[in-house]
């Protein structure tokens, strides 16, 4: 029998102030230090949320197509919630999520080139049982962007509202909780700053043109940000809200990472570098935004560790 917890499975996380950064930028600069979430990211507000209510339902067995870290969310929840959990990763994830997936109890499997596919394919699992299983979208649910609004709700409980909030967009369920948490909690005054890299920045594509489209291909070493396509809510809320997309190159976003590392003894994906690589290497494209204060969500990642890190340094290069 599922022992179902009705109880959050996230965890309240500090504000951190920056001193490195702050000193580096001339701002404000605090972190919202979603990357000691249990679960290693940000993803197991949403994600936890959307399980906890498909096992209340009565689902059986939980589904997720993911690069890593909303499937080791998944995974988590479903050890949690005692319900078994098949993860679908495409062949770009690494292998230290894949292991650590596994460590959880979860089924790993390799469909597809980008996540795309791999959703593809999860959601023909959940069709072979419907009654039984249920596939967890990774971004694109209500019940995701309720879990992460609790990001701002406990923000504005720990601080001032700052004049941005800083993240990574991968799919788009981060930014669509934070905007939700900003209006929540009557912060609808400060910016978002939409990190994304160059390879990977369907966002920005889908802000150009005003509605979600599909790039034909994702190169970028941050594969958990490697969604081809948005969740159309993302783009109706940079309709109604200044959002300001920043794409930062892969070496940028690696470089942010090892230098995030030396000042804050802490690792993180690329991914969550490609918000870090816009204090640390894009500076310019703030200038003219009236800022004295930034919160920057470190929304953390589980396919990290200090060999891969010393990896991508390898392949990437970055201008002193």
């Amino acid at each position: 029998m599922a022992r179902l917890n009705r109880h959050q499975l996230h965890q309240k996380t500090p504000i951190l102030h920056s001193f490195a950064l702050s000193a580096h930028t001339g701002l404000q600069v605090s972190l919202k230090m979603e990357c000691w979430q249990p679960a290693g990211s940000f993803k197991i507000r949403g994600i936890g949320r959307l399980c906890q209510e498909a096992v209340h339902q009565g689902a059986k067995e939980l589904i997720c197509a993911s690069g890593g870290n909303a499937g080791y969310a998944t995974a988590w929840a479903g050890a949690e919630l005692g319900v078994p959990v098949t993860v679908v990763v495409p062949s770009t994830t690494p292998e230290a999520a894949r292991s650590r997936i596994r460590m959880l109890g979860a089924t790993v499997l390799e469909i597809g080139h980008v996540w795309d596919e791999s959703q593809v394919a999860a959601l023909d699992l959940e069709a072979e049982d419907p009654d039984r299983r249920f596939c967890v979208h990774p971004f694109d649910h209500p019940l995701i962007w309720d879990g992460n609004a609790t990001l701002i709700s406990e923000a504005a409980k720990q601080m001032a509202r700052p004049d941005a909030v800083l993240l990574s967009v991968g799919g788009g369920g981060l930014l669509c909780g934070v905007m939700q948490g900003l209006y929540d909690c009557n912060w609808e005054g400060s910016a978002v700053i939409a990190a994304e890299t160059e390879g990977s920045a369907s966002y920005a594509a889908a802000l150009a043109a005003g509605h979600p489209v599909k790039l034909a291909q994702i190169h970028s070493l941050a594969t958990t940000l490697g969604a081809q396509q948005v969740a159309a809510k993302s783009v109706e809320w940079g309709q109604r809200h200044f959002i300001k997309p920043i794409q930062v190159s892969d070496a940028q976003a690696v470089d942010a990472c090892h230098r995030f590392a030396g000042d804050h003894r802490t690792l993180v994906e690329p991914a969550c570098g490609a918000a870090l690589a816009v204090l640390y290497h894009q500076l310019e494209a703030l200038r003219h935004l009236p800022l004295k204060s930034v919160l920057v969500v470190i929304c953390g990642g589980i396919g990290v560790t200090p060999d891969l890190l010393r990896h991508w340094q390898a392949l990437t290069q970055v201008d002193a």
